[in-house]
């Protein structure tokens, strides 16, 4: 167990020999995961409160490589069952269309696409960073856990390589097919049409709870008079062997020759004697039973499921995120793997469909996304949950918090981050070089993804293209001088990262100085502020202006130009208790897609310190105390 913020925690045996039977997949710098550290969480707001045994459900803002070493501390072996839909490599990048709201038409000015998160890696980055994730999710989840790892073909090869090295092929339960839609034009080859999921368990203990297709009432047109019971006529012999014309021997019924029943004679006599009897005889003297339609359970889920495919544009569960699943794939995993009161967790938590799902079907949740619009998304989607719950239920649902890991909302705009970086640290930036970002203080500075926690990988570009010919020079005349100084930027990284870089360039001595921008440089702010006009008059709330600077940029229009602030507006949330640390909103405005914010909102006269979010069309949110 973790003690402190900078204690390190084991977490899998890489040391173990080669087993027969047991392949492992290679790739160029593999790195075992032998350790992580704990990294802090800050609470951001509340939804609700706890239930009657002090649960509340938890999302995250963060790199779920820093949210899983976050959670270790308190869930370590916990987790009952973990469905994560990942990065595909896929080599593309996933936008999403905004357009100013209360628009009947848009034009190139009123509407954008943005980028919500990219999809292109190089082949050995994508292995290590889901092999990371992988052996991080089995040390969280519990003896009875399972996993449900979605893909598609890009990498479901790999995937599945990993999946049996880190859980062991003998807990491989099944490669579901999941139909995603019915025709696609794929040029020269078969259209793609369907997606894999690949279920996995922690042990042979796993939960699993057998699931049915619904009924087909369309086949009982049979009614009994005595009871109004539905059924259809089956035959009693076996699949197969016609429907011979026998007739009974009183109350007894022996099956032709070179035939079989379906029951046991002892069933059939005791059908015979119920009232009304179960069997009874066709016209042509043919032995058959009535199938009761409220004794079946149905037929039993396969596979290869059919039954519903991808979300349309006119579905009314749509929320415009990419890569959105429906609610029914995850309410059948959910329902399969876990039990009413289980954990479910969901680290590549986009628009939130298993927290959604979770939460209505009575599951406990924890879930993780890296990008602004996917946390935003699927708190407005809990949120009008959680309300809806307190609104009508006797038995009220625990709420939900929402945390930053690691202060991630220090940075807003990634895109944005390595410029800013260069100005604020007064680095010297090269216009052409393919190693280096620039330099500081004679120092070679390379800025490394500020998006996440720099990993072993990150540092695998770098190594490849170093000087070598000029280390090699340097190091003949002054053997025993460093060959280069390099300062690697990050925010947040692994706790051997300078280490791993010098064992990395192998004989060449490097001076290696990291330097954690959220430690070193926590004054730096990586968005333009929004600015707004908010007042309280006679208890009432009124929002009278709004401009928030990025999405008007992006938008490529003046301030005065939009027509109403709302149209620039996703939701309002107001608290009006502020306890200065935690917003914990009682009044919610979510409006429908094309719908606007109110703006007024009447504020009970007892209220308290007034503090108000108002989120944009970006995802980013000002939050404002209003005196």
């Amino acid at each position: 167990m973790i003690d402190d913020i900078n204690e390190q925690t084991d977490l899998f045996n890489f040391d173990r020999p080669v087993i027969k039977g047991y392949p492992e997949l290679k790739w160029t710098r593999k790195s075992p995961y032998k350790s992580t550290q704990f990294f802090p969480a800050q609470l951001k707001e509340r939804y609700g409160l706890p239930d009657e045994n002090g649960w509340i459900n938890k999302i995250f803002w963060g790199d779920n490589l820093q949210v899983m070493s976050h959670l270790l501390r308190n869930y370590r072996g916990q987790i009952d069952l973990v469905y994560i839909d990942p990065p595909f490599d896929s080599k593309a990048d996933y936008k999403k269309t905004i357009s100013l709201r209360g628009k009947v038409a848009s034009n190139d000015s009123t509407m954008f696409e943005d980028k919500q998160y990219g999809d292109i890696w190089s082949n050995d980055d994508y292995l290590q960073f889901m092999y990371e994730r992988l052996v991080i999710i089995r040390e969280l989840m519990s003896e009875k856990g399972s996993i449900f790892l979605h893909c598609d073909s890009h990498k479901s090869h790999h995937l599945r390589c990993l999946l049996d090295e880190v859980f062991g092929p003998e807990n491989f339960v099944n490669e579901i097919i999941w139909r995603k839609s019915n025709s696609h034009n794929d040029g020269k080859k078969f259209g793609c049409i369907t997606e894999n999921i690949f279920f996995y368990s922690k042990s042979s203990e796993y939960t699993y709870n057998k699931q049915f297709y619904p009924m087909d009432e369309a086949s009982y047109t049979l009614v009994e008079p005595e009871t109004g019971r539905k059924y259809k006529s089956v035959s009693l012999n076996a699949p197969g062997q016609g429907e011979p014309r026998y007739f009974g021997d009183g109350n007894l019924l022996y099956p032709p020759v070179g035939t079989h029943w379906r029951w046991s004679q002892e069933r059939i006599n005791e059908a015979l004697m119920m009232n009304p009897p179960k069997i009874f005889f066709s016209q042509n003297g043919v032995p058959r039973y009535k199938q009761y339609m409220d004794e079946m359970e149905g037929n039993p889920v396969q596979n290869l499921w059919i039954d519903f495919m991808a979300i349309s544009s006119q579905a009314e569960e749509r929320l415009d995120y990419p890569t959105q699943k429906p609610e029914q794939l995850l309410e059948r995993i959910i329902l399969t793997a876990s039990n009413e009161g289980d954990l479910v967790f969901d680290c590549f938590m986009g628009s939130g469909t298993t927290q959604a799902v979770s939460y209505k079907l009575n599951r406990r949740f924890l879930g993780a996304d890296i990008n602004l619009g996917a946390i935003q998304t699927t708190t407005k989607r809990l949120a009008i949950i959680e309300k809806e719950s307190r609104d009508t239920l006797l038995d009220k649902k625990a709420g939900f918090e929402v945390y930053n890991v690691n202060n991630y909302d220090f940075f807003r705009n990634p895109d944005e981050a390595k410029n800013l970086i260069i100005e604020a640290l007064g680095i010297q930036a090269f216009s052409s070089n393919n190693v280096f970002d620039g330099e500081l203080d004679g120092r070679h500075v390379k800025i490394l993804p500020v998006d996440r926690i720099a990993t072993k990988a990150d540092l695998n570009d770098l190594v490849a293209k170093l000087p070598y010919k000029t280390y090699d020079k340097i190091k003949e005349e002054n053997p025993n001088d460093p060959v280069d100084k390099i300062t690697l930027v990050c925010m947040g990284h692994e706790p051997d990262l300078r280490a791993s870089f010098q064992q990395m360039v192998g004989a060449y001595k490097v001076d290696i100085l990291v330097v954690d921008i959220l430690r070193d440089k926590s004054a730096l702010e990586f968005k333009r502020e929004a600015q707004a006009k908010v007042i309280l008059k006679n208890n009432e709330l009124i929002i009278s202006s709004f401009y928030p600077m990025n999405l008007l940029q992006k938008l490529s229009i003046q301030k005065e130009n939009v027509e109403q602030w709302n149209q620039l507006v996703d939701s309002v949330m107001i608290d009006y208790n502020y306890d200065g640390s935690t917003l914990k909103p009682q009044i919610i405005d979510v409006p429908e897609k094309n719908e606007l914010v109110k703006g007024n909102y009447k504020i009970p006269s007892e209220h308290g310190k007034i503090r108000i979010k108002i989120t944009d069309l970006l995802s980013e949110s000002l939050e404002l105390e209003v005196e």
